[in-house]
């Protein structure tokens, strides 16, 4: 496959790797662990650069996607990849926020994102936008299932040749969501974990660009997009409290420094913003270590219906640590009834579907409003990630069956009638 030609900007504003312990500098290649410390590498900036070249006109003159935000990511293209990534909806929660007791709830909305209904598809584009900038041809992944998704949509989109990674026990509608765009797709007898050490091996002896491995510094500042776009979407303020779920910890971090960037180059006002994070009980490292009170992450074995966001051994999880101590905000787990709660809540409240994330996400913010550790009064952002029409197993036996009756209004009044009583002793169980 021919390599494709790139123009770069006249003013690249990004201009480094650094160690995220340490300040160990590297040039901007496919790398993305120091050499001495073994932490994460991160792209630097030269926010004097974008200062120059953005404002808040010149976003909301951009297109209609995360490339709106260009000056901020790691890549030179004039021309990068943009499938219509990006620009979710914000939405004013009403019914939701009611029945939790708050005043001022928002829910960002990265379910409806494109091409493949995640959040995945912000990190994806930037990543493999850089990968053909680095010379890549063949691109892939180590997945629970949202992030194969995108990469293989993207990967056929862009051209690129494409070898993703999952473990072979994700959901049906993850499998299916991937096959349909024809990568080459290895399922691995393991968890995320095992998948993710075989990846590395694969990228080191293949020479592949691995979005979330050696190309990772770039890939994991599409999530800042998550945080630039709330902060425009309030009318260039920031919000008083987030709530965003835990995987590998990379998201949860990134819309943070998005919100850090912007107040740097003068685009919101400063502000302390709180942020919490959700894990499930059976992935729950980091709200262990939270809870806890330990400055360390211990390893877990997964054992949750919320596959999406079950890394046991999550590379950014000191950093998320770090983030909600420091913001005063708060990371809590919560059990995998509670998660089908949370995905049935928000859809009988919003009219939102979400996936197993999105419904750890609604539990957590549920159980800190709960413990009163969410003042009513906050504008509080809760981040749904994923759609629930790629995780239905997660709800299935817990929600009703449709009423089968005759072609007849007398069947049909019948069955009205049913449910209606059904309905009252619901109601009636859930007074007691």
């Amino acid at each position: 496959m021919t390599q494709a030609t790139v123009t770069p900007t006249l003013a690249p504003t990004f201009t480094k790797l650094v160690s995220k312990e340490g300040g160990a500098e590297y040039p901007l290649k496919a790398l993305h662990i120091c050499e001495e410390t073994f932490a994460p590498l991160e792209v630097a900036y030269d926010y004097d650069a974008i200062r120059r070249q953005v404002s808040r006109e010149s976003i909301q003159a951009g297109p209609n996607s995360i490339w709106r935000y260009k000056a901020f990511l790691p890549v030179t293209s004039e021309n990068p990849i943009d499938v219509g990534t990006g620009m979710t909806p914000l939405l004013k929660s009403h019914r939701l926020a009611r029945r939790l007791g708050l005043k001022n709830l928002l829910i960002k909305n990265d379910a409806v994102n494109m091409p493949t209904l995640s959040f995945k598809d912000r990190v994806v584009s930037v990543a493999l936008t850089r990968a053909k900038e680095l010379g890549f041809t063949t691109v892939s992944c180590a997945s629970t299932g949202n992030l194969a998704n995108s990469t293989a949509a993207i990967a056929a989109y862009a051209g690129l040749d494409c070898c993703v990674f999952i473990p072979a026990d994700l959901e049906a509608g993850k499998i299916l969501g991937t096959l349909i765009y024809n990568p080459t797709l290895m399922a691995v007898k393991g968890n995320y974990d095992q998948v993710n050490r075989l990846c590395s091996e694969v990228a080191n002896s293949y020479g592949w660009g691995f979005v979330n491995i050696n190309l990772r510094p770039y890939y994991s500042e599409g999530s800042k997009t998550l945080g630039f776009e709330v902060a425009e979407q309030l009318g260039w303020q920031l919000p008083d409290h987030i709530v965003a779920p835990l995987a590998s910890g990379s998201l949860y971090t990134k819309i943070y420094k998005g919100f850090q960037e912007f107040v740097k180059v003068g685009l919101v006002p400063d502000k302390t913003v709180r942020c919490s994070g959700a894990q499930a009980e059976g992935c729950s490292p980091i709200a262990s270590a939270f809870r806890e009170g330990r400055d360390f992450i211990a390893p877990v074995k997964p054992n949750t219906i919320a596959k999406s966001i079950a890394i046991g051994n999550p590379a950014d999880g000191i950093y998320a640590l770090e983030l909600a101590r420091k913001t005063g905000g708060y990371i809590e787990s919560v059990t995998d009834a509670e998660i089908i709660e949370g995905i049935k809540l928000l859809a009988e409240t919003e009219g939102i579907f979400t996936e197993t994330a999105g419904g750890t996400t609604i539990a957590v913010l549920k159980k800190l409003v709960e413990a009163g550790k969410i003042d009513p009064d906050e504008s509080t952002v809760a981040y749904i990630t994923g759609n629930g029409l790629k995780t239905q197993e997660a709800v299935q036996g817990y929600i009703g069956e449709p009423l089968t009756i005759e072609p007849t209004l007398d069947s049909f009044e019948r069955a009205l009638e049913r449910s209606r009583t059904l309905e009252r002793l619901e109601w009636q169980q859930v007074l007691v």
